[in-house]
């Protein structure tokens, strides 16, 4: 530490003076404890804090105006047993004589005066070595120490002062406790007291009020106001005290004071008073132009700072304005943000001291930062310019284009661009409209806009967003452009169902990706993402499954990151429909349950930075007022929705009913439910199979079609249309009808072909439904529930011919490939010839516990995936995603039950009380030939010959 410097010639006398140095009295005031107000709230978490200056040397309250550094130090100090000596430093006092004049007096003023031994400052412009080490021997001889209060030590500038205060400090040891209260850094050698722990440090952050501490200062106001809306003025004010205590005085006067602190307006009230007088006013023009200017800014570093007031020297203001707690917070980094009131009042100012110039400064910060790489502030300060060209320029030349659709700032991005009007008139900016209309699933505008881009583009190539907002060298020039224009069209064939034209598109963004620079491509992987996915899915609506597995493959494996977890969400869903369509049921519920997974693990998709380690990133804000927030399309869920139809499905051929109903009923509230072909297909197929479980035929047929324009029809999603159809036709005792549907139905597609032999073999076809068996064929290996059916059609069959032996064999390998899945659905809809298969010994034991009642086999709950027995209750969500049955369902009988017309069920009752043909008849006032009619079709539907079976069917189906 540097040695005090010496001024012999100075002398001082052992006196007690009564004026400074200068022959002026002293001012008794800056020896005096702040007085409190009545409205004054004490922090006990801070004085607690400042208790610890007892027990080190030095202790530092630093913060910026009005943030109620005095008065915390004044409440503590008032409450201390040890003599507190007590000094509001001024500016005058930079002349050690004045300063230590002062010093000795406020030492006096305690009652722990200083011995003649020390003397007194005679020169306002200097003291001698004699007196600081006076000084610092009586202090450190002392029982008790002194606290000695240095208020508004910011005034404190004098390098001398300040190294003879860091001697008396070291010197004086335990007999002295120097309390500094300041707006800035002290020139004391700060970090060896740290370091040494020797510093009780109190700063900004910890000064700010809490919302419990902002809600009862205002009941100190008489104002009453509710945690969570004091919460709300915490957040605007970031806790300054003043701030709060201002904006408190002003909503006593207010007719509602509730509703004016809610709506509280900095730059129209007391608090803009204050902070221009203690903040603006008195820096110089250089330092109050800058804060200006910067203000437009949510966050700014030098660099960017000198390009909004065309000069150089933004670093030594800003590091400056910092140290001096001048409302500039520093980020790290070099990048600092400007306390929220200070910067809408100074928004306010530089609108009259300015007019005008505030587009002009959002349009230097959207180049600056578009050059630098911040591209969403870059467009925020762009749309703040209405700079629409520009900022739509941005986002193609950026390859940006892609965010719109996936989760990641698609709602703030939405946002931004909404108020585009058509005086921007680029290709960029109607690409841009297109990507919103589609984003919206608006295809007839969203169309539109993409050709008159395209027409643009055919005439002019699209070049960087401004000559100036990204180097030559690295513009993708119109390759961006066009690439967007794949994008979109593979997005807008894939949602109107036209393969060939996706794969077309797919074709030529393979060709523009090795037009635009790699890193752009790597910076933005949510385009290729999207690309593969558009394509994944028209392949799998073309029905070329191993096709479209193998692209949404890659997609499902992209290195997770929070641009592409909806696209591996969606990938996943659509890889589970796959396995679910070829018959893999235990693999589909995995696939599905990993896609809400991802989701999960992703969480809600909020606005990141910029990236780069450049300190946070502001979103898409600007600092002209709040930025919009992040959006509810993010999250768990917020895809298509297709894994849980998948789920549905699965549920459905297990027999679990009401999940299936409740997946289908989540699925049905997210955005784009039905906007998708193959999710709407999809849906369709989930309902369609449901309702034919509940016995409702007529209305699955209704439900089985997808109800959305294609270009092209999709093979599987037509055959499943038609399965349900037959099934219906079968279920009114229409057979012919049934099997007529049915033609079109081939090989190509297993799980439609075994479904169809099954049907046939019901409309009494057996020929026509092992012809379907023969010929099905497959790209890849078929599942479980292909094998399953096939083996029940061709047992039935061999049972219909006599071989009894072959039937009850192909029972047990299906029941056996059946319990692996818990796939009941082909056996209860079978009909009444397999019951006896059923009861043979070998199957009764293959069948017990998941197809038929009785305890589950050993290992057989895990399989289920139901929770152990000791679990507690699961919510709704947590036992969807884990696949367990909304509530116990018992298992079913082994038949579905058929559509009854309402006759037909009178006549079914009538017969289970014993009743005569001939009674019925005269009891429902039909004739007997009526009667007789209706008796035949219910045997057929019952699949009985019988009376007494009629009934004792009817009722294990629950009809009676």
């Amino acid at each position: 530490m540097p040695a005090v410097p010496v001024v012999p010639t100075v002398p001082t006398v052992p006196a007690v003076p009564c004026a400074d140095p200068l022959g002026e009295p002293f001012l008794r005031t800056r020896f005096a404890l702040p007085a409190r107000p009545a409205t004054f709230l004490r922090r006990q978490r801070l004085v607690d804090h400042l208790d610890q200056a007892l027990g080190t040397p030095l202790t530092l309250v630093n913060g910026a105006a009005g943030a109620g550094k005095t008065l915390l130090a004044a409440d503590w100090a008032a409450g201390l047993r040890s003599p507190v000596a007590w000094l509001t430093v001024e500016a005058g006092d930079r002349r050690p004589g004045v300063f230590w004049a002062y010093v000795l007096q406020s030492l006096r003023a305690c009652g722990a005066p200083a011995s003649d031994a020390v003397g007194v400052p005679v020169d306002a412009s200097g003291v001698g070595r004699g007196l600081p080490a006076a000084l610092a021997a009586e202090l450190s001889a002392r029982d008790r120490p002194v606290v000695l209060v240095l208020d508004e030590y910011d005034c404190m500038t004098a390098p001398e002062v300040t190294e003879q205060l860091a001697f008396v400090l070291r010197h004086a040891g335990r007999g002295l406790r120097l309390v500094l209260v300041t707006r800035t850094e002290p020139l004391l050698p700060l970090h060896r007291y740290r370091a040494a722990g020797e510093l009780t440090e109190i700063r900004a952050a910890e000064l700010a009020f809490t919302p419990e501490e902002a809600a009862a200062l205002l009941e100190l106001h008489g104002l009453s106001l509710p945690v969570d809306a004091a919460r709300a003025l915490v957040d605007r004010t970031r806790g300054w005290a003043a701030g709060l205590r201002l904006s408190a005085l002003a909503a006593r006067e207010s007719a509602d004071p509730e509703l004016y602190l809610k709506e509280f307006e900095a730059d129209r009230s007391t608090v803009a008073d204050f902070l221009l007088a203690e903040v603006l006013k008195g820096r110089t023009p250089e330092a109050q132009d800058l804060l200006l200017r910067v203000s437009v800014l949510k966050r700014f570093c030098p660099g960017l700072a000198d390009a909004l007031t065309l000069r150089t020297d933004a670093a030594p203001l800003l590091a400056g304005l910092h140290r001096e707690n001048a409302f500039v917070e520093h980020l790290g980094h070099s990048w600092y943000q400007l306390h929220p009131l200070f910067g809408e009042i100074l928004r306010a100012h530089l609108r009259v001291r300015l007019p005008g110039v505030e587009p002009e400064l959002h349009r230097r910060a959207a180049r600056w930062l578009r050059r630098s790489g911040f591209l969403p502030e870059a467009l925020a300060h762009g749309a703040a310019a209405d700079d629409w060209d520009f900022a739509a320029g941005a986002l193609v030349d950026d390859l940006a284009i892609g965010r719109l659709f996936t989760g990641l700032r698609s709602d703030d991005l939405t946002q931004l661009f909404s108020p585009m009007g058509p005086e921007a008139r680029s290709p960029a900016a109607d690409l841009v409209r297109a990507a919103r209309d589609l984003s919206r699933y608006d295809l007839d505008h969203g169309r539109a806009h993409l050709r008159h881009a395209e027409e643009r583009l055919a005439d002019d190539a699209l070049g960087p967003a401004d000559d100036t907002s990204r180097p030559a060298a690295d513009a993708p020039g119109p390759a961006a452009a066009r690439l967007s224009c794949a994008l979109l069209e593979a997005l807008t064939a894939r949602l109107t169902g036209c393969p060939p034209q996706v794969e077309e598109a797919a074709e030529a963004a393979d060709e523009l990706r090795r037009q635009v620079p790699a890193h752009l491509l790597d910076e933005h992987p949510e385009l290729t993402a999207l690309l593969l996915t558009h394509l994944g899915s028209a392949r799998l609506w073309a029905g070329r499954f191993e096709d479209a597995r193998a692209v949404l493959t890659t997609v499902a494996g992209t290195p997770g990151g929070a641009s592409t977890v909806l696209l591996r969400e969606e990938s996943m869903g659509h890889l589970a429909l796959l396995d679910y369509l070829n018959g893999w049921l235990d693999r589909a519920e995995r696939k599905a349950l990993a896609a809400l997974s991802e989701a999960e693990r992703a969480g809600p998709l909020r606005p990141s930075g910029p990236g780069s380690g450049s300190g946070p990133g502001p979103g898409f804000s600007s600092g002209s007022g709040p930025g919009p927030g992040p959006g509810p399309g993010s999250g768990s869920g917020s895809g298509s929705g297709i894994e849980r139809l998948v789920l549905a499905a699965v549920a459905v051929d297990r027999h679990e009913l009401g999940r299936a109903q409740a997946l289908l009923d989540e699925a049905a509230r997210l955005p784009s439910a039905t906007r998708d072909p193959v999710t709407a297909a999809g849906r369709a197929l989930v309902t369609a199979r449901l309702l034919l479980a509940r016995g409702k035929a007529r209305a699955a047929v209704e439900a089985a079609d997808p109800a959305v324009s294609t270009a092209v029809a999709s093979p599987w999603a037509a055959s499943h249309e038609k399965l349900v159809a037959s099934a219906a036709h079968l279920a009114e005792g229409r057979p012919d009808s049934a099997a007529e549907v049915l033609r079109g139905i081939s090989g190509d597609q297993p799980v439609c072909a075994v479904e169809a032999a099954a049907l046939q073999l019901a409309a009494g076809r057996p020929r026509d439904a092992v012809d379907l068996l023969d010929g099905i064929h497959a790209e890849g290996p078929t599942g479980p529930a292909v094998a399953v059916g096939a083996a029940l059609v061709r047992a039935r069959v061999a049972e219909e011919a006599g071989d009894t032996v072959t039937a009850r064999r192909l029972v047990a390998q299906a029941l056996l490939d059946a319990r692996r899945e818990r796939l009941r659905r082909p056996f209860l809809g079978a009909g009444a010839w397999i019951r006896p298969l059923l009861a043979t010994a070998p199957s009764r034991a293959l069948a017990e516990g998941w197809l038929t009642p009785g305890p589950p086999r050993h290992g057989e709950q895990s399989r289920r995936g139901e929770p152990p027995r000791h679990a507690g209750p699961s919510r709704r969500g947590e036992r969807l995603r884990r696949g367990e049955p909304l509530r116990p369902e018992p298992l079913p009988s082994l038949l579905v039950a058929p559509e009854l017309s309402g006759r037909e069920h009178d006549v079914l009752e009538r017969l289970a009380r014993m009743m005569s043909t001939e009674e019925i008849a005269a009891d429902l006032y039909l004739s007997v030939n009526t009667v007789k009619t209706h008796l035949k079709s219910v045997y057929r539907k019952l699949a009985v010959n019988r009376r007494g079976e009629a009934v004792r069917r009817a009722r294990e189906l629950r009809l009676l």
